[in-house]
């Protein structure tokens, strides 16, 4: 499965919310995850740009967009942020098909 990082900022009104009927927001994640065959290693919550930010696996890119689009439609977030994490494997294969497209590129030329 792939691994991602998505950074969230909550609404004003969801942050109203959580504070009138506090509930287990890592509940809903995971609920959120399986529902489209992933899981959640993490949820931390932080100050700065985002509010917080979760660790998940995911079948595929897919599966992580359609939890982006999922979240972003519920209006609970101002801001989603949806990164694909590569280990050092990953990156291996990464450098080997960059490689390849270094070799097939022909870049503009003036």
């Amino acid at each position: 499965m792939a691994k991602f990082a998505i950074f969230f900022s909550y609404a004003p009104q969801a942050w109203k919310a959580m504070l009138d009927s506090p509930s287990d927001r890592l509940a809903a994640v995971r609920q959120l995850a399986e529902a489209v065959g992933g899981n959640v290693e993490s949820l931390y919550w932080m100050f700065g740009e985002y509010d917080g930010f979760a660790i998940a696996e995911m079948p595929d890119a897919v599966a992580a967009g359609g939890v982006s689009v999922a979240v972003t439609s519920s209006g609970a977030f101002t801001r989603i942020s949806t990164h694909q994490l590569f280990d050092a494997d990953g990156l291996e294969a990464l450098i080997e098909r960059a490689n390849t497209a270094v070799a097939a590129y022909s870049p503009p030329t003036g």
